[in-house]
């Protein structure tokens, strides 16, 4: 479960300058939300040894769902225009991922809190029960660990760096730690697609919510594997 000290190194991380406050170029929050439901599976209980922040570069996932009812609030345009999104928060255990430890239903109130760092009810739902059950007792806390560290992140330019020459996982790796103090290009993982292009970061966390360095299976792509990023713009 999250500890008072790990949740204040979060708090930590988001009280750095400068800070962009989200990611979303434009985003509207609906006014009534309807909380989806989830079915559970076997649970997996496992001592937490460190956390993983992945995110998805809306553009990629975007492209061909922009007449997807099941995808509108991410894709259509209607509710906002989004660059990285939280996939989910994960609390590690070294070779595994502690899942479906149950816990508490989530509120509709605090849910909508988070649809402008994930915009899909139903994926947050899923990874409160997944995920979010093995790390905290309550949803609210799950979630706003979540907002605090997609908060204290800040973004470099992604359409820019698209039109970098030559562009591979490790350049993005590196962009992305220069752009935030206290983060290294290893603590960084890069998810590409099988043609290259960029579907999603990961990025690892002890257990105290401090950047470590990526295990192999969070890692990703090699850094000089070639890579390309959908602007979607």
């Amino acid at each position: 479960m999250i500890r008072s000290s790990a949740f204040a190194a979060g708090l930590a991380l988001a009280a750095l300058p400068a800070i962009a406050q989200a990611q979303a170029f434009q985003c509207a929050l609906p006014q009534r939300v309807t909380v989806p439901e989830v079915r559970s599976e076997a649970p997996r209980r496992l001592p937490v040894t460190g956390y993983t922040l992945a995110l998805s570069w809306a553009p990629e996932y975007c492209r061909f769902r922009e007449d997807s009812r099941r995808d509108a609030r991410q894709c259509s345009g209607e509710s906002g225009r989004f660059g990285f999104v939280v996939h989910g928060l994960w609390p590690d255990s070294g070779r595994s991922w502690p899942q479906w430890c149950g816990g508490s239903d989530m509120p509709a109130i605090e849910l909508r809190k988070n649809l402008c760092v994930s915009p899909d009810a139903r994926l947050i739902a899923r990874q409160w029960e997944k995920h979010g059950t093995c790390m905290a007792r309550r949803p609210s806390t799950y979630l706003k660990v979540t907002r605090i560290l997609y908060n204290g992140l800040q973004w470099p330019d992604f359409v820019r760096i698209s039109r970098e020459d030559d562009l591979t996982a490790g350049t993005i790796r590196t962009r992305f730690a220069d752009a935030n103090p206290g983060w290294f290009p290893e603590a960084v993982g890069v998810v590409l697609d099988e043609r290259g292009w960029l579907e999603e970061l990961r990025l690892c966390y002890d257990k105290r919510f401090m950047p470590e360095a990526c295990d192999r299976r969070r890692f990703g792509a090699r850094n000089d594997k070639a890579a390309k990023i959908w602007r979607g713009l």
